[in-house]
């Protein structure tokens, strides 16, 4: 589908037990959002949708923790989240929530249309059962001993050690979370989506038709379909969730995997309402091109069991594209919520006011595409001085300096462009096909690459022209190298707006672009005039990053069970 009619684009929706850390940015927020924003500079239609996830064991332990209830937990981290989100720019056209009158009503219709047409499969199982509190226990809240790697704290579902999923049952020595006791089984009847019997169907859909997956996508795909699906629970004994809407299924919920992903479409409503549109073309649309933007963590719900629900119902689009990241580690470690052994995004925004551009940027440069990949302070300082300032900001600076300096801050004409010139010229010529290019294969690294590359030659062209002598010999021939920069600086404006979108408004509203569409053109002209140079960068000195680590260091003697 070369040119679809419109574009949904899905953010994993974050989980509201606890606020979102850096790794959550750079593995599913921020490649999400250059590519919507790169999207709307092309004109296109788009809808970027996400919301908090608020189901779920983890809220249940949560408000346990803090003392609170779990809709007291989701109202405050929903809050958290989505301001934190907004301050770092990221530009969602809805911030939903799966505890909204609309999420139930969709899940539940949806849960309710594959009960109709005899979907689900019944089964009365054995399961863990704590015989202090006297509850069934949800995987999240049974802990025990890795079988693969051996830590002795990993969940029920998931190790967060080695990254292993897991069934309770594989647990050595489990114990119940909630009260420490050992747990003993007690049948319960639940609902289960045949996974199975999808499989044939989904080998043929990810393994022969989606080739173009990106490499660990598809390899983790073709792992699960080797080791072969098996029918998935999709109720729980539980209390905080969308109650099951069956008579026979009283206390009850829908499994939060269930009802999380079916949040993208409630959310799609939502908005829909607000334009006073229809939603139904944004899912159901053959012409429209679905993407998930997530971590490497949720592949298996977004490439696997999202597809079958949505294949089983039969009325919705299937997802064209899922590009998936890799984790982001934290000076060598592994990110740990539970040893606080994270940068939280509401903090960064609080000690770096005005400066989300520049964490924008370190993120994309060391985003995990295709591997795991390290944030360091260092590495971050090193950037923003070497890169940001040294490069972006001291060519914006010189160049508008000149031209204020000799040419009453006016866009000089430019007259008989020297060879050099017009060989500039023609490299512009090429720059939003070759940065269109990488963002549309999701190698958002290499498009900032590329883009940023432009600034840099802009530099050199600068630095070997040397138009601050040209001025006193010969002003018309300094006027065409400032009037050719000034070309490329707008054309720069224009690549990096998906990536930097607060650094390329400050330099359109510089320039007094009036156009600032993906691929437009002689966007100076002779004698438009130009505002006063905005410092775009400032130097970050050795003491705020010595700051910052002291700060990771000791929360990370903290201990915060997440």
């Amino acid at each position: 589908m070369a040119h679809p009619k419109r574009y949904t684009v899905t953010a994993a929706l974050p989980y509201a037990n606890g606020p979102i850390h850096l790794g959550h940015v750079a593995g599913a927020y921020l490649p999400a959002d250059i590519y919507v924003r790169y999207l709307r500079q092309k004109k296109a239609t788009v809808v970027f949708i996400t919301g908090s996830d608020e189901h779920g064991v983890p809220v249940v332990i949560r408000a346990q923790q803090e003392g609170s209830t779990p809709q007291k937990v989701v109202d405050k981290y929903h809050t958290l989240i989505k301001e934190s989100l907004q301050g770092l720019d990221i530009s969602f056209d809805i911030f939903a929530r799966t505890s909204s009158p609309t999420h139930y009503e969709t899940a539940a219709n949806f849960f309710k249309t594959l009960h109709e047409k005899g979907i689900f499969e019944v089964y009365e199982t054995e399961q863990y059962y704590d015989p202090v509190c006297n509850q069934f226990l949800s995987d999240r809240y049974i802990k025990g001993r890795c079988p693969s790697c051996n830590h002795p704290d990993a969940y029920g579902d998931q190790c967060e050690a080695c990254g292993r999923t897991l069934g309770p049952k594989e647990l050595i020595d489990p114990v119940s979370a909630i009260s420490g006791a050992k747990p003993i089984f007690r049948s319960t009847k639940h609902w289960y989506l045949p996974l199975n019997k999808y499989e044939n169907w989904l080998k043929k859909w990810i393994l022969e038709e989606h080739k173009d997956f990106k490499t660990n996508v598809y390899g983790q795909c073709k792992g699960w379909l080797e080791q072969g699906l098996q029918p998935r629970a999709v109720t729980r004994d539980l209390a905080w969730g969308i109650p099951v809407p069956l008579s026979e299924a009283t206390g009850k919920v829908l499994y939060v995997w269930f009802d999380a992903p079916i949040g993208y479409i409630s959310a799609t409503k939502e908005w829909a309402k607000t334009q006073q549109i229809d939603w139904a073309p944004f899912w159901q649309d053959p012409d429209t091109r679905l993407v998930h933007f997530l971590g490497k963590d949720n592949i298996v719900f977004h490439c696997i069991i999202f597809p079958i629900m949505l294949k089983a119902h039969g009325n919705f689009i299937l997802p064209q594209q899922v590009p998936a990241n890799e984790f982001l580690n934290l000076e060598g470690k592994k990110i740990s919520t539970s040893r606080n052994h994270a940068v939280w995004l509401h903090d960064y925004l609080a000690d770096f006011p005005g400066k989300a551009d520049v964490l924008r940027y370190v993120l994309c440069t060391i985003a995990p595409e295709n591997k795991d990949s390290d944030f360091t302070w260092q590495d971050f300082q090193d950037k923003n001085n070497r890169e940001l300032v040294a490069n972006l900001g001291n060519l914006v600076h010189r160049t508008f300096s000149l031209v204020h300096r000799y040419f009453g801050g006016c866009v000089p004409p430019s007259i008989a462009p020297s060879a050099a010139d017009q060989a500039l010229l023609a490299r512009l010529e090429d720059a939003f096909t070759e940065v269109g290019n990488a963002i549309e294969a999701f190698k958002f690294k290499e498009a900032l690459q590329l883009a940023m590359g432009y600034a840099a030659l802009g530099n050199k062209y600068l630095t070997d022209q040397r138009p601050w002598h040209l001025v006193k010999s010969n002003l018309e021939e300094a006027g065409t190298v400032l009037h050719i920069t000034l070309q490329l600086i707008a054309t720069v404006a224009l690549l990096i707006k998906p990536f930097l979108p607060t650094t390329s408004e400050k330099m359109a509203h510089m320039l007094g672009l009036q156009e600032t569409s993906w691929g437009s053109t002689n966007l100076v002209q002779a004698g438009d005039p130009l505002a006063p140079p905005i410092v775009l960068f400032e130097k970050i000195e050795d003491d705020v990053i010595a700051a910052q680590r002291k700060k990771l260091q000791n929360r990370s003697t903290e201990t915060v069970v997440a």
